[in-house]
């Protein structure tokens, strides 16, 4: 079963992605990891994009859809598609890469999040600088004020992009980002609504009955 999951920078699709990833076999493709990993790896698809990219250019549809077709042969039990496609012309490019190997997509699930409670999720998350173990200001504080409840040490961290206007600014590129293909998948009747704004636990339920459906 191949999926594309939709949804905000912070509304969960990596953890998501990683819970089918452990509990249903499937493979998330990425298309920003796998690029890093073909030009490291100096695969043929990645020394191409090493080249555009070195050049200043934006990576071309062909070489993201060789991309996604080298690794689909991987994804035996699914794949969950995260960044791709972004416009109507990689999405019809998807279509043909699956149809070429008697795949299709099942679902397009997209985590619907609250804007404003999303900023106050993002910007109170930190985390201990020792052992790296998450907390949130409000939401899962540390049990004793100041001290990791895992490694006991007193220095915290918090990313430097867990601002409000980064927050909003990441958003905006969302919406404008997926505007393009919902109609798309919209009109086949394939575009799943999850509220991304329950726990994980209430999150992956709703996932796995649409999955199971």
């Amino acid at each position: 079963m191949d999926i594309i999951l939709l949804g905000p920078p912070g509304a969960g699709k990596g953890t998501q992605a990683h819970r089918l990833e452990a509990t249903r076999g499937m493979k998330q493709l990425s298309t920003g990891d796998m690029l890093r990993a073909a030009i490291k790896a100096g695969t043929p698809v990645g020394k191409q994009a090493k080249e555009v990219m070195e050049r200043g250019e934006l990576v071309s549809d062909a070489i993201v859809s060789a991309l996604i077709g080298e690794h689909l042969e991987d994804a035996t039990n699914g794949a969950i598609f995260d960044g791709y496609p972004r416009t109507q012309h990689q999405a019809e490019a998807l279509e043909m890469l699956l149809a070429d190997r008697g795949r299709k997509l099942a679902h397009v699930i997209e985590l619907k999040v609250d804007e404003d409670a999303l900023v106050t999720r993002i910007c109170g998350r930190f985390s201990c600088a020792n052992c790296g173990a998450l907390y949130h200001e409000t939401a899962k504080p540390p049990k004793v004020e100041g001290t990791c409840d895992v490694c006991g040490e007193h220095d915290f961290k918090k990313r430097p992009d867990d601002n409000e206007e980064t927050v909003r600014n990441r958003m905006a590129e969302y919406r404008a980002k997926t505007a393009p293909i919902l109609p798309f998948y919209e009109d086949q009747g394939l575009v799943r609504h999850v509220d991304g704004m329950g726990s994980v636990d209430e999150v992956a339920a709703a996932i796995d009955a649409i999955l199971d459906s």
